[in-house]
């Protein structure tokens, strides 16, 4: 297998997109030539990245790993996390490296994969190893993903037991759970649709995220004067209309590919050396905190430094996006330790 650090062509709106940002921050790109799947087949993978706050390698690294439809602009005037990460903030710009890759396929990069029927989290999570590799990072300080990208944090970890001195799951699991199964099960019928599949499983998608007293009380049963329909309905056609605009259905297939296809053996997780922080969320629908706190509980019959954490928010799996200040108060004593 060969690494190299090349460029890719960026088309349509993703380059106009990428024009916009500011260049500080730009995507990076590093060409893994004939990388070995699990399955046994061998693909060229482009993985894309950027780097925020100090130069790698000249201060603590933090991974990050960006959830379904996120990317590698995890800080910054659009950043998806802007609110955890940045200066003064717990993962602080003037303390830390901050790395994010993109899932190769994710299309934030222009790049998609044209078969993406045998990729898992497994092979995911090896491909970002070979990013560190490439760029000469050993150990990291913490490695942090919510959602899909915390799963893809336990494969790396299981797979390479001493990378990191901090692990920082939330609102994620090391397994497909048979309920999380059956959510993307609907998801996969749903991007099956002839008409506006994208945004079907968008909809549905938002029903697993959020809550029905999340729902409820923001809505309160109110409709839209002018359109005449119920306020919720308006606004889960506008989470369904601008995934549409911004996300591809091929992306959006694979990476509801990749969430039924977490398996990290059971028997594993204790060899990770990682300090542990799990974090769950109260009424999580899509990784219920029950299923964390069994993982917890596992992981403490082989570990000592494991610690579970649970933000309570009436708002679900969307509460890793939205209850900032609770997160903050977790983290803090992580990321500015003595």
């Amino acid at each position: 297998m060969q690494i190299t650090l090349t460029n890719f062509p960026f088309f349509g709106s993703i380059f106009d997109f990428y024009l916009k940002r500011k260049l500080r921050n730009p995507l990076q790109h590093i060409a893994i030539h004939q990388h070995q799947l699990t399955s046994g087949r061998k693909l060229d993978i482009n993985l894309s990245y950027q780097t925020f706050g100090q130069d790698l390698l000249s201060a603590p690294i933090v991974l990050i790993n960006h959830a379904l439809t996120g990317n590698s602009g995890v800080c910054g005037d659009n950043g998806w996390w802007n609110r955890l990460v940045g200066e003064t903030l717990p993962v602080d710009l003037h303390r830390f490296a901050i790395l994010c890759f993109n899932i190769p396929g994710n299309g934030y990069d222009g790049v998609f994969i044209a078969d993406t029927s045998d990729i898992t989290t497994k092979d995911i999570a090896s491909i970002f190893l070979e990013g560190l590799k490439f760029l000469k990072i050993e150990k990291l300080f913490a490695l942090i993903g919510g959602s899909i990208g915390g799963s893809i944090g336990w494969e790396m970890l299981v797979q390479q037991h001493s990378l990191a001195k901090y692990f920082i799951p939330i609102a994620t699991d090391f397994k497909t759970s048979d309920w999380l199964h059956s959510q993307c099960l609907v998801q996969k019928f749903l991007l099956e649709s002839e008409k506006k599949p994208l945004e079907k499983a968008r909809i549905h998608a938002m029903l697993c995220y959020r809550t029905p007293e999340s729902i409820n009380f923001r809505f309160k049963n109110e409709n839209d004067a002018e359109k005449q329909i119920r306020k919720s309905e308006c606004w889960l056609n506008f989470h369904g209309k601008t995934l549409n605009e911004r996300f591809s259905l091929q992306a959006y297939r694979f990476m509801n590919h990749l969430l039924m296809n977490i398996g990290v053996p059971e028997v594993e997780i204790k060899y990770i050396n990682a300090e542990i922080h799990l974090i769950a969320i109260d009424t999580d629908l899509f990784f219920p905190a029950f299923e964390i706190k069994r993982s917890f509980d596992l992981l403490q019959e082989n570990k000592q430094n494991v610690y579970y954490h649970e933000l309570k928010s009436i708002h679900g799996h969307d509460a890793f996006l939205m209850e900032y200040e609770q997160l903050n108060q977790i983290l803090k004593p992580i990321f500015y330790e003595k």
